[in-house]
């Protein structure tokens, strides 16, 4: 069994952390802090809850000005560092929290945290409270962040404004307006990290959800100029590409599908037990003398709680098929319990998708 993520925060982990807290605050007492740290709700604690306690009785035996608070996390960094902490480690995201939680009414020092801190673990959760209090100072900040020399720095330009940014706090006015986040994806759209461009492309999948116009005026622009700028747009479109959007399916070079047929489409687990999956199988047949690039995708017809159904959109190609050619196609999906969906018993259906355009579709049936 897989080791729950919350347990990342364990006996060795907290053994480099408080040596490292010692060699720069030198009163502090470790035995003290792990007694408060080891409640008795330790247990119970699940992954975030854990990192906000930690955040919480560090600030215990810390200090009580902030500004000498931060100067403290900052020491710490090249200490950790020392003692082959590597960025990007989980772990310490209780590093940012701090700045999140005691740092709101601080802007400049707390900005600059943000700046040194996110080239250490990541900012881009914190960040946005910030955002939400002083939205045109901080996006006039992550602007000039966009021109970083760090390319951490470079991608909190980019991932800390996303408007749907899953598991952090909503930025409900960026969802009514993103326009002023245009300007730092432009100046990140070519940058030479593609760690830095999947933020870009992310950012933009997120404002097509509220703002498909925009982002397609943007993908327009951009397409065609380099590979790198070419994969960008692509995975910055992959919400409209499911959603079937004529516009952007032409752009990629999807166009019309009456040369293409589906046969022998075949539900081939007509009943199927939770935990067990569904198969279906199918012919593609391009009847064109000519090579048809197909996106070709299968729904899926969940059953809510009331008794309608929700459909959820699965890729299975995305490809030249030959002239005159009929491909066999086979598939199978899994109702394995998991904990981000729940089932429901009764009718479900398969659709198949090509090019954006639902052809056929069949029932099954969910049993326990």
């Amino acid at each position: 069994m897989a080791e729950l993520l919350k347990n990342i925060y364990h006996t060795k982990f907290f053994d480099r952390f408080t040596a490292s807290v010692q060699e720069v605050v030198l009163d502090f007492d470790k035995t003290v802090f792990l007694k408060d740290i080891y409640d008795s709700e330790w247990e119970n604690r699940e992954l975030k809850q854990r990192m906000r306690h930690i955040t919480l009785v560090l600030k215990n035996h810390l200090f009580d000005d902030f500004n000498t608070n931060v100067d403290t996390l900052l020491k710490l960094i090249p200490v950790l560092e020392k003692k082959g902490v590597k960025p990007d480690n989980l772990e310490y995201i209780f590093f940012p929290d701090f700045i999140e939680l005691f740092g709101l009414d601080h802007y400049e020092t707390s900005i600059n945290a943000f700046e040194t801190i996110t080239q250490f673990v990541s900012c881009e959760f914190a960040v946005r409270p910030f955002i939400i209090k002083y939205q045109e100072s901080m996006m006039e900040q992550m602007h000039l962040w966009s021109k970083h020399k760090h390319l951490s720095v470079r991608r909190l330009a980019s991932e800390g404004c996303r408007p749907r940014l899953p598991w952090a706090m909503a930025l409900p006015a960026l969802k009514e307006n993103p326009e002023p986040i245009i300007p730092i994806l432009k100046n990140l759209k070519n940058d030479p990290s593609e760690y830095v461009r999947r933020s870009v492309a992310n950012n933009l999948n997120d404002i097509s959800k509220d703002h498909p116009e925009t982002v397609i005026a943007l993908v327009k622009a951009w397409h065609g100029k380099t590979s790198e700028t070419d994969w960008l747009v692509k995975h910055a479109c992959r919400t409209l590409l499911k959603q079937g959007n004529t516009e952007v399916m032409v752009l990629f070079g999807f166009g019309a599908i009456d040369k293409i047929k589906v046969t022998d489409f075949k539900i081939l687990t007509p009943k199927v037990k939770i935990g067990a999956s569904v198969e279906f199988s199918l012919k593609l047949t391009n009847t064109s003398d000519k090579v048809s690039k197909i996106r070709l995708e299968y729904g899926l017809y969940y059953q809510k709680a009331n008794g309608s159904l929700s459909r959820k959109v699965f890729k299975i190609s995305e490809k030249e098929y030959p002239k005159k050619s009929t491909t066999s196609i086979h598939r199978k999906q899994s109702f394995k319990i998991i904990t981000t969906r729940k089932f429901h018993i009764g009718k479900h259906q398969i659709s198949i998708i090509i090019n954006g355009k639902e052809v056929e579709i069949l029932d099954f049936e969910l049993i326990k």
